[in-house]
């Protein structure tokens, strides 16, 4: 893969990944039959993937990597379950904000639990995603959807932070789309039960919407992240990551009218914007 190629793939992996809001919000169904039929639709092309593109060096997980894995499902099922939740009681726009949180919760739980040194841009980006947040949401009133979806939100946001410094921390050496395998695998199985009463209920276009869910923003995706960074530089990608939300909000907004408040704008702006320039001072 050339430079080229990668920027080009690492753009349409966010993309995709953008999209999940408007997948999950298109799918009529409940938060944990969503992440179930994602993970079963997931399992399916990372299976496939993993055959396409064998690492000669990865290594077999140990017992300890297991667990890591097993847990780290466990925090990416909860994660999206919170993030469609989110979706359900808001909109879309609200959720990729929140969500959009994470890098915040990252650079705070890195130097609590890694003793690493927080550089001072990167206070400052926790600071400006803060004061984002709060513009998002119109009030602050629990009896408004859009505060309590910001909150399911920014509660997703953390989950994936722990989601990636577990990753950091016990999946080294391991084939990364094997990894992200075993772990859709763990969703699959402890989802399957809250999803099972729910089968009879799904309809075909529901199903397709799953299936979107699954194959492309977390098989394709995560396969396209991977194959880029073998190219790219982890920070260059980080940057373009950035776009997540703008994709997300883009979308909703032309599919679903989800036209955001100048006030939800200017948060969004300095949300993304605080991630963007971060990642752009680190690189």
């Amino acid at each position: 893969m050339t430079e080229r190629n990668a920027l080009l793939a690492i753009h349409l992996g966010a993309l995709l990944f953008g999209l999940s809001g408007i997948f999950g919000k298109l799918a009529a169904t409940t938060p944990n039959m969503i992440a179930g039929g994602r993970a079963l639709f997931a399992v399916i092309a990372l299976a496939l993937a993993a055959l396409l593109w064998r690492s000669r060096n990865a290594v077999r997980p140990s017992l300890r990597q297991m667990a890591s894995l097993a847990l780290g499902g466990l925090l990416l099922g909860t994660h999206w379950v919170t993030f469609f939740e989110s979706v359900k009681v808001s909109s879309v726009a609200i959720a990729t904000l929140g969500f959009a949180s994470f890098p915040a919760f990252t650079v705070v739980l890195e130097g609590l639990l890694f003793r690493e040194r927080t550089r001072p841009d990167e206070f400052a980006m926790v600071g400006v995603v803060c004061v984002g947040l709060i513009l998002v949401t119109p009030e602050f009133s629990l009896d408004s959807g859009a505060t309590v979806g910001l909150l399911w939100a920014v509660l997703s946001g953390f989950l994936f932070a722990l989601l990636s410094l577990l990753n950091r921390a016990s999946t080294r050496g391991l084939d990364p789309v094997k990894a992200a395998l075993y772990q859709n695998v763990t969703v699959l199985l402890c989802f399957l039960p809250l999803a099972w009463p729910m089968l009879p209920s799904v309809r075909p276009l529901d199903w397709l919407w799953l299936a979107m869910l699954g194959i492309f923003c977390t098989g394709l995706a995560h396969s396209l992240f991977v194959a880029s960074l073998r190219v790219l530089k982890a920070r260059t990608t980080a940057v373009i990551f950035a776009l997540e939300p703008v994709y997300g909000i883009l979308f909703a907004w032309w599919l679903f009218s989800e036209q955001p408040t100048l006030r939800m704008l200017a948060g969004g702006v300095l949300i993304v914007g605080a991630i963007f320039v971060s990642a752009r001072m680190a690189r």
